[in-house]
């Protein structure tokens, strides 16, 4: 039967597109949220090539196999129903507010990371070309090439005006819109008289808005709310006018009139305490102003600090300030270059190694920080201690700046030389050191810290039976825990063995590895379940607990993707036990092989506590 034709008749069974809510789908299975649950005809799905039908956790579930996705695809095709089933499910515990704020701020951030990185770079680029003579800092080619890695610290509100509005799901236009609003010649021109403004009698703080955060996150947030606000009172035909007229209305005073004055003032608070502890401490200050200072450039209120270190080197030659805030911007090289050393995942090495060159050549710390201290909250608590224990020590050293550049060519403009030198080793190679000694995210420290204390060893076991010759494939345990018969899985299709002859795995460690060596077949988008195929062509199914899908992703992360060639015992995918188990999901996890019908035995172990190093299933032609 063609996947177009059981498309058409499952949906004929469920009582017809009509009947479904919406419909999304995990490894296996099809998940209809039905209007009406009587309305489906489980006797007649399940004469379909279907392997089961299961009314299960408020949800119709279609169990499918394999090609589940390609089943998906063609009831898509007839009827786009909505794909986020979950966000029906009552029974869901909603994250906290803590952690909404941070999935929003790293998904806003996460788009840009590639143009940042990318930007950077050229940065780096463009720092070489004219140290050594074979780019004129006064030529149009300069000028060109500045714009072009400038543009996007420079309209960076612009941009993350579409990405926040993507993230929170309002519409992305305006949100950029309103943004741009605020850096358009009419508005900036406001600056060049040098005094306050006003809306409708109402003052206003002018201010430059270029690369700053919090003024342009805190307006799409507000203009959410109106949004939604709008749409309840005005009629649906008038949408497409007055929302928008409204909203730009509201929200660009507003920005101007609240938001950004909030920036200049608390700016001005910190440059004025500074230049107070600074007259006291430059050890102090230092800490002080270290350990805040990432939190000062995120949310652009550097800028008010910038005006006085270009007046002390102006007036004296050199400045303090500049010369102990250097110390910063390294350790961000540090964080980088330790993510780079400690993590196995592909993406995220390229991307600390994209970010510690434009660091390291003209000290430009954007990329790391949107890319890696914002997404990972322990980096960016490492990065504020070490900040601050740098920036402390390039006090004590009096360390003093002659301009206002950074990076490793600038280094014989820093006073003394030897001193600013020593700091620049602390700042990265201690950086580097503690974020390897005590990784860069929360929720993955235990389990690479137990990876790194498993020492993989050869099988012996399976070396022996293969050389026997009676065994055409051994599939070691993906996971270190307690083995469990099928029949224990809280789950029809696993515990039924319509989905396929195999066991289930207790984990006791939240990693995930391979069982074989082969080729990643397919990774769920939320990251729960996966398949490989093993080179000698074994077919195998892992799905990481029971009804895990409606996490949405949550808790774990998956450091391979489709097509991914794998050895036995890489790292497929990381996944939080505690907190699973905490939002009430079971956490065993089934293995099965999906083409049993290619063996004429499968034997299962015997063993009750296996190691990701142990034979979990034999498998004979």
């Amino acid at each position: 039967m063609s996947h177009k034709k059981l498309a058409e008749d499952i949906l004929q069974h469920i009582g017809g597109k009509e009947n479904v809510a919406n419909l999304t789908h995990c490894a296996t299975r099809l998940r209809f949220n039905l209007k009406d649950n009587k309305k489906a005809n489980k006797e007649e799905l399940e004469k379909l090539a279907i392997l089961k039908a299961v009314e299960a956790g408020g949800q119709y579930q279609v169990i499918i196999g394999p090609h589940v996705s390609s089943v998906y695809s063609e009831v898509m095709k007839i009827a786009d129903f909505g794909a986020d089933t979950d966000s029906n499910d009552g029974n869901k515990e909603k994250p906290s507010i803590r952690s909404r704020i941070f999935d929003t701020i790293s998904g806003s951030f996460t788009p840009l990371i590639p143009v940042l990185c990318g930007s950077g770079l050229l940065k780096a680029l463009i720092a070489i070309l004219t140290t050594v003579g074979w780019l004129s800092a006064s030529s149009g080619t300069y000028f060109i090439l500045s714009a072009a890695s400038n543009a996007v610290f420079y309209f960076l509100p612009i941009l993350l005006g579409v990405t926040v509005a993507l993230k929170i799901k309002v519409n992305p236009y305006i949100a950029a819109t309103i943004a741009a609003a605020l850096m358009e010649p009419n508005f900036t021109g406001l600056l060049q008289t040098g005094d306050n403004s006003s809306f409708i009698g109402i003052p206003v703080v002018p201010m430059n808005y270029s690369s700053t955060v919090l003024p342009v996150f805190a307006a799409i947030c507000v203009y959410a709310l109106l949004e939604k606000f709008l749409k309840k009172i005005i009629h649906e035909q008038l949408h497409l006018i007055f929302i928008p007229m409204l909203s730009l209305l509201v929200m660009v005073p507003l920005t101007a009139i609240v938001f950004g004055p909030f920036g200049v003032y608390v700016g001005n608070l910190i440059a004025d305490g500074t230049m107070l502890i600074m007259g006291k401490s430059a050890i102090l200050t230092g800490f002080i102003l270290g350990a805040s200072w990432m939190f000062v450039v995120i949310l652009g209120l550097h800028w008010a600090i910038i005006p006085i270190i270009i007046s002390n080197i102006t007036t004296n030659g050199s400045d303090q300030l500049m010369g102990i805030l250097m110390a910063s911007v390294w350790v961000a090289g540090g964080v980088a270059l330790g993510v780079f050393l400690k993590t196995k995942d592909k993406k995220l090495k390229a991307v600390a190694a994209s970010s510690i060159i434009p660091n390291f050549l003209s000290g430009i710390s954007e990329p790391v920080i949107y890319s890696i201290l914002l997404p990972y909250r322990r980096a960016f608590i490492i990065s504020m201690i070490m900040s601050g224990i740098s920036c402390a020590l390039a006090g004590a050293f009096g360390i003093e700046a002659t301009q206002i550049a950074g990076g490793v060519f600038t280094i014989p403009t820093f006073l003394p030389v030897w001193a600013y030198i020593i700091v620049i080793l602390v700042s990265i190679i201690g950086t580097a050191l503690v974020v390897m000694i005590f990784g860069y995210e929360n929720k993955k420290e235990k389990l690479e810290k137990d990876e790194v204390s498993l020492k993989i060893e050869p099988n012996v076991e399976s070396q022996n039976i293969i050389n026997k010759g009676t065994v055409s494939e051994n599939i070691t345990s993906p996971l270190i825990g307690t083995v469990r018969q099928l029949s224990q899985v809280n789950d029809p299709a696993f515990s039924s063995g319509a989905m396929g002859p195999g066991l289930a795995v207790e984990p006791s460690i939240g990693t995930l590895y391979s069982p074989v060596n082969g080729v990643v077949s397919h990774v769920t988008k939320t990251a729960h379940a996966i398949m490989i195929t093993s080179e000698s062509g074994a077919e195998i199914l892992i799905h990481i607990g029971i009804d895990t899908v409606k996490l949405k992703g949550q808790y774990f992360s998956a450091h391979v993707k489709q097509g991914d060639t794998v050895k036995r015992n890489d790292v497929l995918i990381s996944f939080d036990i505690e907190n699973i188990k905490g939002a009430g999901y079971d956490v065993i996890t089934p293995l099965i092989i999906t083409n049993s019908d290619a063996y004429s035995e499968i034997t299962p172990s015997s063993k009750e506590d296996v190691k990701q190093i142990d034979t979990l299933l034999s498998l004979t032609v």
